[in-house]
């Protein structure tokens, strides 16, 4: 450890920072799936039928941020801390 983290020795909070990276990992990795997957597949229909907004609409990487719905992001940070929970 070049930094220094785990000097103190508490084996409890090595093994917290070890889960930890693990899942920062895995989140980084399906980060980049989720960004590269759109260049070559959409969901067939409708991601918001209220207004009319089909998912081939929508643009990728920062395009997507202003085309989706408010409502849709709000659902998205329930579903992803939700997800964190368990």
């Amino acid at each position: 450890d070049p930094a220094g983290y785990c000097s103190d020795g508490d084996a409890k909070e090595f093994y917290r920072r070890r889960r930890v990276e693990l899942k920062h990992g895995r989140v980084a990795m399906l980060a980049t799936i989720g960004y590269i997957v759109p260049e070559f597949f959409r969901w067939p229909g409708f991601c918001s039928p209220s207004s009319g907004l089909k998912f081939t609409d929508i643009g990728t990487g920062l395009s997507a941020l202003a085309k989706v719905p408010a409502l849709g992001w709000f659902q998205y940070v329930v579903f992803c801390g939700q997800m964190e929970l368990f």
